[in-house]
């Protein structure tokens, strides 16, 4: 049984920007912490480091190219819950190519899987 590609991945965590609703810090939504977040305008939050000009979102945990996880991964954002890794759904993902490229990571294809 093959790993999936993002455990050994983490290049989108810390190259995309996470915002989000803010509804999605309730309980009720997905619950993702408070103090993990920051506001964004009127009706967004941020994962706090994912807007920093060398973004890490502070609920990545490991080194990119080697043994990732999400620390709050029951209760991560809908922008992280949508993106796919390239293939995985037997369609290429080009932000998935791109934030692998940006790390110096090969690019996934069907073979991958």
């Amino acid at each position: 049984m093959n790993i999936h590609p993002c455990m050994t991945c983490g290049a989108c965590c810390s190259f995309f920007k996470v915002s989000f609703h803010w509804s999605e810090t309730m309980k009720e939504s997905f619950g993702v912490p408070l103090e993990l977040t920051t506001e964004s305008g009127s009706h967004k939050s941020l994962m706090i480091g994912s807007d920093l000009i060398d973004p890490r979102c502070i609920a990545f945990k490991g080194i990119v190219g080697k043994d990732v996880s999400c620390s709050i991964y029951e209760n991560r954002p809908s922008t992280c819950r949508s993106f796919k890794a390239s293939f995985e759904d037997g369609i290429q993902d080009q932000r998935c190519d791109k934030a692998r490229a940006s790390k110096g990571l090969d690019i996934l294809s069907l073979e991958s899987w």
